[in-house]
């Protein structure tokens, strides 16, 4: 296992927190996806809550990619075009299917876990405790792969 020693983080320890992208070159790289088309952003949930989510945009929004549990963005373009479309979206999102998770898919997917799976925190486009929290209680309220 490789370890940083500047900041005390493992490669696996990140993987278990699930804030984690892993570019193709194989270096992570904290934080939300970017171009990286090998990218996932599992926005805390652990290997099992990922398949979970997955298998639920499989059945619902068009994901067409592996249950793996890692939260690429074939798995962001169907929660976008969830967050985009479902009737009773609070926020919807309004940016382009790309897979990318940033600000605006953050918001979106905020303001329908403050509506639906209780996240309290403001819609700041930043995937913090709360937001990891509810997005937990959403992965987690989807049947077991």
């Amino acid at each position: 296992m490789e370890q940083d020693r500047r900041n005390g983080f493992s490669r696996r320890g990140l993987l278990r927190g699930g804030l984690l992208a892993v570019a193709a070159s194989g270096a992570a790289v904290v934080g939300f996806a970017g171009t990286a088309s090998a990218a996932a952003v599992n926005l805390g949930l652990d290997n099992q809550g990922a398949k979970r989510v997955q298998r639920w945009v499989l059945t619902m929004y068009g994901y067409t990619g592996a249950i793996d549990g890692a939260l690429g963005p074939n798995s962001w373009k169907a929660m976008q075009r969830f967050l985009a479309t479902w009737p009773s979206q609070p926020t919807p999102y309004k940016g382009a299917i790309d897979g990318v998770v940033g600000p605006a898919t953050i918001v979106s997917l905020q303001a329908y876990l403050k509506k639906f799976r209780g996240y309290t925190g403001a819609l700041d486009g930043r995937a913090g405790a709360g937001t990891q929290a509810a997005f937990w209680r959403f992965a987690y309220s989807n049947p077991a792969v």
